[in-house]
Protein backbone atom coordinates (compact mmCIF):
# COMPACT_ATOMS: atom_id res chain seq x y z
CA UNK A 1 0.00 0.00 0.00
CA UNK A 2 1.51 3.52 -0.83
CA UNK A 3 1.22 5.95 1.80
CA UNK A 4 2.35 9.59 1.09
CA UNK A 5 0.85 11.18 4.03
CA UNK A 6 0.91 10.49 8.33
CA UNK A 7 0.38 12.31 11.33
CA UNK A 8 2.41 11.33 14.68
CA UNK A 9 3.38 11.99 17.68
CA UNK A 10 6.79 11.75 19.20
CA UNK A 11 9.06 12.09 22.62
CA UNK A 12 12.50 12.16 23.53
CA UNK A 13 13.76 10.10 26.38
CA UNK A 14 13.65 11.98 29.82
CA UNK A 15 17.33 12.78 31.85
CA UNK A 16 17.68 10.64 34.18
CA UNK A 17 17.62 12.03 37.85
CA UNK A 18 20.96 13.00 39.84
CA UNK A 19 21.55 10.70 43.01
CA UNK A 20 21.67 11.58 46.85
CA UNK A 21 24.82 9.13 48.06
CA UNK A 22 27.36 9.62 50.51
CA UNK A 23 30.47 7.47 50.94
CA UNK A 24 30.73 4.85 53.55
CA UNK A 25 33.65 2.65 53.51
CA UNK A 26 35.36 1.24 56.51
CA UNK A 27 38.16 3.48 58.29
CA UNK A 28 36.55 6.24 56.12
CA UNK A 29 34.53 8.23 58.23
CA UNK A 30 34.25 11.03 56.38
CA UNK A 31 33.24 10.17 53.18
CA UNK A 32 31.50 12.47 51.64
CA UNK A 33 28.76 13.33 48.65
CA UNK A 34 29.22 10.75 45.95
CA UNK A 35 25.74 10.89 44.21
CA UNK A 36 26.43 10.56 40.55
CA UNK A 37 24.94 11.93 37.05
CA UNK A 38 21.71 10.74 35.67
CA UNK A 39 22.05 9.41 32.13
CA UNK A 40 20.62 11.73 29.45
CA UNK A 41 17.55 10.72 27.73
CA UNK A 42 17.64 9.09 23.98
CA UNK A 43 17.04 10.89 20.92
CA UNK A 44 14.95 10.87 18.10
CA UNK A 45 16.50 10.45 14.93
CA UNK A 46 15.28 10.49 11.53
CA UNK A 47 16.84 9.03 8.76
CA UNK A 48 16.81 9.06 4.55
CA UNK A 49 16.54 5.25 3.55
CA UNK A 50 16.23 4.37 -0.20
CA UNK A 51 15.10 0.69 0.62
CA UNK A 52 11.74 2.63 2.63
CA UNK A 53 9.18 3.69 -0.52
CA UNK A 54 6.04 4.84 2.03
CA UNK A 55 5.08 6.08 4.94
CA UNK A 56 2.79 3.29 5.61
CA UNK A 57 4.79 2.33 9.09
CA UNK A 58 3.39 5.94 10.70
CA UNK A 59 -0.06 5.13 9.34
CA UNK A 60 -0.94 2.83 12.19
CA UNK A 61 1.75 3.62 14.95
CA UNK A 62 1.38 6.59 16.14
CA UNK A 63 3.54 7.54 19.03
CA UNK A 64 7.62 7.13 19.15
CA UNK A 65 9.35 7.53 22.45
CA UNK A 66 12.73 7.36 22.74
CA UNK A 67 14.11 5.64 25.84
CA UNK A 68 14.90 7.39 29.61
CA UNK A 69 18.28 7.42 30.43
CA UNK A 70 18.69 6.10 34.35
CA UNK A 71 19.26 7.33 37.25
CA UNK A 72 22.66 7.72 39.20
CA UNK A 73 23.92 6.24 42.01
CA UNK A 74 26.24 6.14 44.29
CA UNK A 75 30.06 5.80 43.87
CA UNK A 76 29.60 8.71 41.29
CA UNK A 77 28.45 6.12 39.19
CA UNK A 78 26.53 8.08 36.11
CA UNK A 79 23.24 6.40 34.70
CA UNK A 80 23.05 5.14 31.40
CA UNK A 81 22.33 6.94 28.86
CA UNK A 82 18.82 6.25 26.76
CA UNK A 83 18.92 4.66 23.82
CA UNK A 84 17.92 6.79 20.67
CA UNK A 85 14.92 6.06 18.33
CA UNK A 86 15.11 5.92 14.89
CA UNK A 87 12.49 6.54 12.12
CA UNK A 88 13.06 5.47 9.37
CA UNK A 89 12.02 7.39 6.06
CA UNK A 90 12.20 7.54 2.34
CA UNK A 91 13.86 9.76 0.34
CA UNK A 92 11.76 12.74 -0.14
CA UNK A 93 10.13 12.78 2.92
CA UNK A 94 9.15 16.45 4.68
CA UNK A 95 8.65 16.63 8.21
CA UNK A 96 6.81 19.59 10.17
CA UNK A 97 5.66 20.43 13.59
CA UNK A 98 2.49 21.24 14.03
CA UNK A 99 1.90 24.03 16.68
CA UNK A 100 -0.97 23.98 19.34
CA UNK A 101 -2.58 26.60 17.00
CA UNK A 102 -2.19 24.33 13.86
CA UNK A 103 0.09 26.32 12.23
CA UNK A 104 2.97 23.98 10.34
CA UNK A 105 6.55 24.58 11.00
CA UNK A 106 9.12 22.65 8.68
CA UNK A 107 11.73 21.16 10.26
CA UNK A 108 13.81 18.96 7.17
CA UNK A 109 13.61 17.43 3.79
CA UNK A 110 15.17 14.03 3.87
CA UNK A 111 16.88 13.80 0.73
CA UNK A 112 20.03 11.69 0.96
CA UNK A 113 20.91 8.04 1.57
CA UNK A 114 21.66 7.78 5.93
CA UNK A 115 20.95 11.35 6.75
CA UNK A 116 20.58 11.31 9.59
CA UNK A 117 18.95 14.09 11.24
CA UNK A 118 17.64 15.02 15.32
CA UNK A 119 14.25 16.02 15.58
CA UNK A 120 13.67 15.98 19.25
CA UNK A 121 16.77 15.51 21.38
CA UNK A 122 16.91 14.27 24.87
CA UNK A 123 16.21 15.58 28.32
CA UNK A 124 19.59 15.90 29.92
CA UNK A 125 20.67 13.84 33.13
CA UNK A 126 19.90 15.67 36.83
CA UNK A 127 23.35 16.67 38.49
CA UNK A 128 24.16 14.43 41.79
CA UNK A 129 25.17 15.62 44.77
CA UNK A 130 28.42 15.20 44.56
CA UNK A 131 28.50 18.27 42.07
CA UNK A 132 27.36 20.72 45.09
CA UNK A 133 29.85 19.82 47.61
CA UNK A 134 31.49 22.94 48.76
CA UNK A 135 33.85 24.02 51.82
CA UNK A 136 30.52 25.72 53.43
CA UNK A 137 28.41 22.88 52.63
CA UNK A 138 30.21 19.77 52.69
CA UNK A 139 27.47 17.49 52.81
CA UNK A 140 24.28 18.72 50.30
CA UNK A 141 21.42 16.38 50.87
CA UNK A 142 19.70 17.93 47.50
CA UNK A 143 20.55 16.96 43.37
CA UNK A 144 18.95 17.82 40.22
CA UNK A 145 15.61 16.11 38.29
CA UNK A 146 16.94 14.83 34.80
CA UNK A 147 15.15 17.13 32.00
CA UNK A 148 11.54 15.75 30.40
CA UNK A 149 10.93 16.99 27.11
CA UNK A 150 7.95 17.53 25.63
CA UNK A 151 6.01 15.17 23.14
CA UNK A 152 5.75 17.18 19.68
CA UNK A 153 3.02 16.34 17.01
CA UNK A 154 5.06 15.62 13.71
CA UNK A 155 3.05 15.61 9.61
CA UNK A 156 4.80 14.06 7.36
CA UNK A 157 4.79 14.37 3.74
CA UNK A 158 6.51 12.16 0.83
CA UNK A 159 6.99 13.87 -2.60
CA UNK A 160 8.64 11.62 -4.74
CA UNK A 161 11.85 11.72 -6.08
CA UNK A 162 11.71 11.31 -10.14
CA UNK A 163 13.83 12.97 -13.09
CA UNK A 164 10.64 12.61 -14.98
CA UNK A 165 7.51 13.22 -14.29
CA UNK A 166 4.81 11.55 -16.15
CA UNK A 167 1.62 14.09 -16.91
CA UNK A 168 -1.56 13.84 -18.55
CA UNK A 169 -5.22 13.00 -18.99
CA UNK A 170 -7.06 10.14 -17.59
CA UNK A 171 -6.24 6.59 -20.24
CA UNK A 172 -3.56 8.56 -21.94
CA UNK A 173 -0.89 6.10 -21.98
CA UNK A 174 1.55 6.96 -18.86
CA UNK A 175 1.56 3.76 -17.15
CA UNK A 176 1.55 1.38 -20.78
CA UNK A 177 4.57 3.69 -21.26
CA UNK A 178 6.21 3.41 -18.24
CA UNK A 179 5.73 -0.35 -18.04
CA UNK A 180 7.18 -0.88 -21.70
CA UNK A 181 10.31 1.81 -20.63
CA UNK A 182 10.98 0.17 -17.23
CA UNK A 183 10.79 -3.01 -15.18
CA UNK A 184 7.36 -1.06 -13.31
CA UNK A 185 4.39 -3.31 -13.62
CA UNK A 186 1.51 -0.32 -12.68
CA UNK A 187 -1.98 -1.35 -13.11
CA UNK A 188 -3.44 -0.88 -16.99
CA UNK A 189 -6.80 -0.80 -18.34
CA UNK A 190 -8.98 0.41 -20.59
CA UNK A 191 -10.89 3.11 -17.81
CA UNK A 192 -10.07 6.13 -16.41
CA UNK A 193 -8.20 6.30 -13.30
CA UNK A 194 -6.45 2.87 -13.34
CA UNK A 195 -3.63 4.12 -12.00
CA UNK A 196 -4.70 4.79 -8.07
CA UNK A 197 -1.26 5.59 -7.08
CA UNK A 198 1.90 7.05 -8.02
CA UNK A 199 4.85 4.14 -9.49
CA UNK A 200 8.11 5.02 -10.36
CA UNK A 201 10.27 2.95 -12.72
CA UNK A 202 13.60 2.99 -13.71
CA UNK A 203 14.39 3.60 -17.26
CA UNK A 204 17.46 1.88 -18.45
CA UNK A 205 19.71 4.21 -21.59
CA UNK A 206 22.52 2.35 -21.61
CA UNK A 207 24.75 -0.16 -19.34
CA UNK A 208 25.74 2.73 -16.96
CA UNK A 209 22.91 5.99 -17.59
CA UNK A 210 19.37 5.71 -16.24
CA UNK A 211 16.94 7.78 -15.20
CA UNK A 212 13.47 7.38 -12.47
CA UNK A 213 10.26 8.02 -14.01
CA UNK A 214 7.17 8.23 -12.27
CA UNK A 215 3.53 7.44 -13.43
CA UNK A 216 1.42 10.12 -11.58
CA UNK A 217 -2.21 9.43 -11.61
CA UNK A 218 -4.75 11.12 -14.23
CA UNK A 219 -5.11 14.82 -13.66
CA UNK A 220 -8.22 16.34 -14.69
CA UNK A 221 -9.29 20.18 -15.10
CA UNK A 222 -9.84 20.93 -11.32
CA UNK A 223 -7.53 19.09 -9.94
CA UNK A 224 -5.28 21.69 -8.24
CA UNK A 225 -8.65 22.24 -6.04
CA UNK A 226 -9.32 18.71 -5.12
CA UNK A 227 -11.05 17.51 -8.45
CA UNK A 228 -10.04 13.57 -9.45
CA UNK A 229 -7.22 12.35 -7.94
CA UNK A 230 -4.82 15.18 -8.32
CA UNK A 231 -4.46 17.43 -5.28
CA UNK A 232 -3.54 13.89 -3.59
CA UNK A 233 -0.60 13.63 -5.62
CA UNK A 234 0.15 16.58 -7.84
CA UNK A 235 2.81 17.10 -5.01
CA UNK A 236 4.92 13.94 -6.32
CA UNK A 237 5.22 16.69 -9.44
CA UNK A 238 7.26 19.03 -7.63
CA UNK A 239 10.70 17.43 -7.27
CA UNK A 240 10.93 16.19 -10.79
CA UNK A 241 13.70 17.42 -13.14
CA UNK A 242 11.81 17.44 -15.74
CA UNK A 243 7.77 16.99 -16.93
CA UNK A 244 6.81 14.74 -19.48
CA UNK A 245 3.30 15.61 -20.79
CA UNK A 246 1.26 13.16 -22.77
CA UNK A 247 -1.27 14.07 -25.16
CA UNK A 248 -3.82 11.64 -26.84
CA UNK A 249 -3.26 12.05 -30.53
CA UNK A 250 -7.17 11.18 -31.33
CA UNK A 251 -7.82 14.35 -28.82
CA UNK A 252 -10.10 16.53 -30.06
CA UNK A 253 -8.45 19.35 -29.32
CA UNK A 254 -4.69 18.20 -28.20
CA UNK A 255 -3.98 22.09 -27.65
CA UNK A 256 -6.36 22.56 -25.14
CA UNK A 257 -5.87 19.14 -23.57
CA UNK A 258 -2.11 20.51 -22.88
CA UNK A 259 -2.78 23.69 -21.96
CA UNK A 260 -5.66 22.45 -19.24
CA UNK A 261 -2.55 20.09 -17.46
CA UNK A 262 -0.26 23.03 -17.42
CA UNK A 263 -2.79 25.12 -15.91
CA UNK A 264 -3.66 22.80 -13.26
CA UNK A 265 0.46 22.10 -12.48
CA UNK A 266 0.76 26.35 -12.37
CA UNK A 267 -2.40 26.60 -10.10
CA UNK A 268 -0.95 24.18 -7.69
CA UNK A 269 2.57 25.66 -8.23
CA UNK A 270 3.76 28.36 -9.50
CA UNK A 271 7.31 27.03 -9.61
CA UNK A 272 6.29 24.27 -12.02
CA UNK A 273 5.93 26.73 -14.89
CA UNK A 274 9.91 26.85 -14.91
CA UNK A 275 10.37 23.41 -15.02
CA UNK A 276 11.77 21.94 -18.70
CA UNK A 277 9.16 19.84 -20.36
CA UNK A 278 8.74 17.74 -23.46
CA UNK A 279 5.49 16.99 -24.84
CA UNK A 280 4.79 13.62 -26.48
CA UNK A 281 1.71 12.65 -28.17
CA UNK A 282 0.75 9.01 -27.61
CA UNK A 283 -0.99 5.97 -29.21
CA UNK A 284 -0.15 7.11 -32.42
CA UNK A 285 -0.48 3.68 -33.31
CA UNK A 286 -4.65 3.95 -33.62
CA UNK A 287 -4.33 6.28 -36.29
CA UNK A 288 -4.28 4.57 -40.19
CA UNK A 289 -1.30 4.02 -41.14
CA UNK A 290 -2.51 5.89 -44.54
CA UNK A 291 -3.08 9.33 -42.29
CA UNK A 292 -0.10 8.61 -39.82
CA UNK A 293 2.53 10.93 -40.97
CA UNK A 294 -0.50 13.91 -41.56
CA UNK A 295 -1.97 13.97 -37.98
CA UNK A 296 1.57 14.05 -36.39
CA UNK A 297 2.83 16.70 -39.23
CA UNK A 298 -0.60 18.43 -38.35
CA UNK A 299 -0.94 18.51 -34.36
CA UNK A 300 2.99 19.02 -34.25
CA UNK A 301 2.26 22.52 -35.90
CA UNK A 302 -0.68 23.39 -33.26
CA UNK A 303 2.69 23.06 -30.69
CA UNK A 304 5.09 25.20 -33.14
CA UNK A 305 4.00 28.03 -31.04
CA UNK A 306 4.50 26.52 -27.95
CA UNK A 307 8.03 24.69 -27.75
CA UNK A 308 10.86 25.11 -30.11
CA UNK A 309 11.20 21.63 -28.97
CA UNK A 310 10.86 18.99 -30.93
CA UNK A 311 7.56 17.20 -30.26
CA UNK A 312 7.95 13.68 -30.17
CA UNK A 313 5.06 10.79 -31.74
CA UNK A 314 5.01 7.14 -29.65
CA UNK A 315 3.13 4.06 -29.38
CA UNK A 316 3.89 2.11 -26.23
CA UNK A 317 2.31 -0.69 -27.64
CA UNK A 318 3.70 -0.66 -31.16
CA UNK A 319 7.29 0.23 -29.70
CA UNK A 320 7.44 3.10 -32.32
CA UNK A 321 9.71 6.09 -31.20
CA UNK A 322 10.41 5.19 -27.53
CA UNK A 323 14.20 4.99 -28.26
CA UNK A 324 14.42 8.66 -29.42
CA UNK A 325 12.86 9.29 -26.72
CA UNK A 326 14.46 7.91 -23.93
CA UNK A 327 17.51 9.24 -25.09
CA UNK A 328 16.15 12.69 -25.37
CA UNK A 329 14.84 12.96 -21.51
CA UNK A 330 18.08 11.53 -20.35
CA UNK A 331 20.12 14.23 -22.27
CA UNK A 332 17.54 17.13 -20.70
CA UNK A 333 18.09 15.84 -17.39
CA UNK A 334 21.94 15.92 -17.35
CA UNK A 335 21.77 19.34 -18.80
CA UNK A 336 19.16 20.16 -15.58
CA UNK A 337 21.67 18.94 -13.33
Amino acid sequence: MFIDYAKIKIQAGSGGDGAVSFRREKFVPKGGPDGGDGGHGGNVVVVGDSNVNTLLEYRYHKFFKAENGKPGAGARKTGTSGKDIILRVPLGTEIFQINEDESRVKLVDVTEENEEIIIAKGGRGGKGNSNFATPTNQAPRYATPGKHPEAMQLEMVLKLMADVGLVGFPNAGKSTLLSVLSAARPKIADYEFTTLEPTLGVVRVSDYQSFVMADIPGIIEGAHIGKGLGLQFLRHIQRTSTILYLIDISSEDPLEAFRTLRSELYLYDSFMDKKPFTIVLSKVDTIPETEREERIAEVSKIFAGITQEKIFAISSVGNMGLEALVYHLYKLIQSTR
